[in-house]
């Protein structure tokens, strides 16, 4: 048993525990690897993560290595975990807009970057995927926050307003539509679902909700009875992005996938009606195989991607009211999402805007499990 101390921070609608990588970097060998270490400090194979610290939900059972950059212009880089719940797994192919924005805030408060005396702006790489990210935080005096009144939708929690932007997102247009078409028909069985593939923010399949039967604005309850569909739909579509060949399993982490359409009147999973009229496009998304009880920013990301993309689904169902802003209808409630292009249409850079809170500052007790095979080791 060794003793690993940990932040515990909660970054929009996700829970994230945060590690310095000079606190962890030490018992990495010894443990077996990262996976090792994390499953085991997140009680991870069992579904309620009962001997650990994950909370049994993949919103909950997250976590990230943070170091100080070398690179210029980067302050700190990140290594993001989506710790996995009943089964002793890690996945490292992805990143999370939430636990960034956590990330951003924690870096503030650790001083791993200097505050200004206005706004401190953090600017992360995510090593994961070599994405960059810039969290806005506001520092009047140079006084580091620890609570404030920001809200978003999902949560009633309050927390510190930071601004998360995403850099660059979608490089070129072959990077981003990975298939190079703007619709891309899957078959299954007698059925044929249109879907739209990208890769910004975090690789997404994006398919049409009326190939279901459905409009995107229904229940997380209604969407589950088709979670068999849509994965076997993800793995038609890791197949064609390349992120996986016929003899490999797919990640449980990437491609994201989920359905779109058209705004309608609908009612949020606290009670809230949102008119149709208030927002721009319907989406429901998966998270580890169950309904995201909102959206990851990573999938609004590839959301805001997508509608840059004439003829595609999300082009074809959305009422986007003005250019740069999108309103994603999530079960949660209404996700704002500015968006910037390039004079050829190329989307340059994505904002969102979360609420961050610092919950805890701890020392994990940790027994390492024998180590797992393949297991991430830096």
């Amino acid at each position: 048993m060794f003793t690993l101390r940990g932040t515990w921070m909660r970054g929009g609608t996700s829970k994230c525990w945060l590690f310095n990588a000079v606190d962890i970097d030490p018992y990495i060998a010894d443990a077996g690897g990262l996976d090792n270490i994390l499953t085991a400090a997140f009680g991870s194979g069992d579904p309620r993560q009962l001997d650990g610290v994950g909370g049994g939900s993949s919103t909950t059972s997250k976590a990230a290595i943070v170091r100080r950059s070398g690179a210029p212009g980067i302050d700190v880089d990140y290594l993001f975990a989506q710790v996995a719940i009943e089964n002793r797994t890690v996945e490292w192919g992805s990143n999370c807009g939430n636990c960034a924005t956590a990330i951003g805030l924690y870096a503030v408060q650790t001083g791993l970057v200097a505050v200004d005396d206005h706004v401190t702006v953090v600017r992360m790489r995510n090593e994961n995927t070599g994405a960059i990210l810039a969290a806005e935080i506001a520092t009047p005096g140079g006084r580091i926050p620890a609570e404030g009144d920001a809200s978003v939708p999902g949560t009633t929690a309050l927390g510190v307003p930071v601004g998360l932007t995403f850099t660059d997102p979608a490089s070129d247009r072959v990077t981003m539509l990975p298939t190079g078409a703007e619709i891309d028909r899957v078959t299954l069985g007698d059925r044929c679902f249109r879907g739209t593939f990208v890769r910004a923010g975090a690789p997404a399949a994006l398919f049409d909700a009326a190939d279901f039967g459905l409009t995107a604005s229904e229940t997380n309850d209604v969407v589950g009875s088709h979670v068999p569909t849509l994965i076997a739909l993800r793995r038609q579509a890791a197949l064609r992005m390349g992120l996986s060949k016929p003899e490999e399993p797919v990640s449980h982490a990437i491609p994201k996938v989920g359905i779109v359409g058209p705004p309608r009147d609908y009612v949020t999973t606290t009670g809230e009606h949102v008119a149709a009229a208030d927002y721009d496009i319907s989406v429901r998304m998966l998270s580890m195989m169950a309904p995201h009880p909102a959206i990851g920013l990573t999938s609004a990301v590839a959301v805001a991607a997508a509608a840059t993309v004439e003829g595609g689904v999300v082009t074809t169902n959305a009422r986007i009211g003005w250019p740069g802003s999108l309103r994603i209808g999530t079960a949660a409630g209404v996700l704002d999402v500015d968006y910037t292009v390039d004079h050829d249409g190329l989307l340059h850079a994505v904002t969102l805007h979360r609420a961050v809170r610092r919950i805890a500052t701890a020392d994990l007790f940790v027994v390492p499990m024998p180590a797992l095979v393949g297991a991430h080791s830096a």
